[in-house]
């Protein structure tokens, strides 16, 4: 495996080797030309240029999924994520993104240097041999996607992709790069997801809600999935995204503005019934010392009141009405301590929120309001009655 650079005088090899390639010798040989930029990382040369999208199920393969997954460069493709990345890309032909795919060079290659740059350019032509092999060390699901959706839209196929290309070292190394490339990745937390998603309805309905509350205003971690010891907020933005989901449950048509409009009004119908939070607002007490108290400020006590609310929308009850109807959540003791919530909100005295946990919890606070139980939450009582 070797990288030759040249121009019209000057060959540079990367690695030692005694044959060099020349441009002569070039024109024997059929190859794919890209127009890429030079780079040294890790002492080690690679490259970054485009690829037409027409061209990546052709130019770029994955190892044999029946392969022992020691033999192989890549995990085993999760065809389940392919139909969701299809849909990405049918809903926003004019806005989609994709980060480069990461590939290694399995060839031969010369890296041509453009001739009107100066010799410490890194601008030029790739050429690789046709018989060379492509083995994608990250992006294989956005390359099976794009495939698939371009059957549908093959006008995608004039668009283009970044591509980073390394020289092949061998398995061990392809191995090492994809260990390396997903070592440090990090899924961006649920509630940053809801501050910068503008393609969802939900999340725009969450931040307007969250912006226009007097409840809710100042009060909501935006960034965090979870509240640290000594934050001063009281919710976390997915958490109220959450109590949200589950309140238009089955309303997902309803208009933005209907949705912002029911969602304020839920927050202000509840909001007297907990008085714990207007101290946390106005500095009185310490939201983490609630936290730690009481289980009101908790996300599975958020989305609880989105089902209960859900079931309001349902029975078409006036919005004027909520407040009373919410009126027995004053009468419950919230703290920690009260030994009905272990086995609902609570499992071993920590907050859990798993689907059963957010059905127990609903189904006692619906009990307490003296509403009926929904089937699934009649069954989750009826089970953990079995149990008990």
């Amino acid at each position: 495996m070797r990288e030759t650079v040249s121009d019209t005088v000057l060959a540079v090899r990367d690695e030692s080797d005694d044959d060099q390639l020349d441009s002569d010798a070039l024109a024997g040989h059929y190859e794919y030309a890209f127009p890429a930029i030079r780079g040294l990382q890790a002492g080690r040369v690679f490259y970054v240029s485009m690829c037409p999208l027409r061209l990546l199920s052709k130019m770029f393969v994955w190892d044999d999924e029946e392969m022992p997954p020691e033999l192989r460069a890549q995990r085993t493709l999760n065809k389940g994520r392919i139909p969701e990345m299809v849909r990405y890309i049918d809903e926003n032909p004019t806005s989609y993104t994709f980060s480069a795919i990461t590939a290694s060079v399995d060839a031969s290659v010369t890296f041509l240097r453009a001739p009107s740059t100066d010799k410490a350019s890194g601008l030029g032509t790739l050429r690789v041999p046709m018989d060379g092999r492509f083995i994608i060390n990250d992006g294989q699901h956005r390359r099976a996607a794009i495939e698939q959706a371009l059957r549908a839209n093959p006008d995608l196929g004039k668009e283009s992709i970044a591509v980073v290309f390394f020289l092949d070292k061998g398995l061990e190394r392809c191995q090492q790069m994809f260990a390396d490339l997903n070592r440090h990745a990090v899924r961006p937390s649920p509630s940053i997801g809801v501050l910068y998603d503008h393609r969802d309805k939900l999340s725009a309905v969450t931040r307007l809600v969250v912006a226009q509350s007097a409840v809710l205003r100042g009060v909501v971690e935006s960034e965090a999935t979870s509240l640290a010891k000594a934050s001063r907020k009281m919710f976390t933005l997915s958490a109220i995204n959450s109590a949200h989901k589950a309140l238009f449950s089955g309303n997902n048509d309803m208009a933005q503005a209907d949705m912002v409009s029911k969602a304020l009004a839920l927050w202000e119908a509840a909001d007297p019934q907990f008085p714990e939070w207007a101290l946390i607002r106005d500095r009185q007490v310490r939201a983490q010392e609630i936290r730690r108290d009481f289980i009101h400020t908790h996300g599975i006590v958020l989305t609880a009141l989105g089902r209960i609310g859900n079931t309001l929308l349902t029975e078409g009850a006036a919005v004027k009405t909520w407040r009373k109807r919410l009126s027995g959540l004053s009468r419950v003791d919230w703290a920690r301590t009260n030994k009905i919530w272990e086995g609902r909100a609570l499992v071993g005295g920590t907050v859990q929120k798993s689907g059963s946990n957010i059905l127990l919890t609903t189904a006692l606070i619906r009990t307490q309001l003296g509403m009926a139980l929904p089937a699934e939450e009649q069954r989750a009582e009826d089970n953990r009655k079995a149990i008990v």
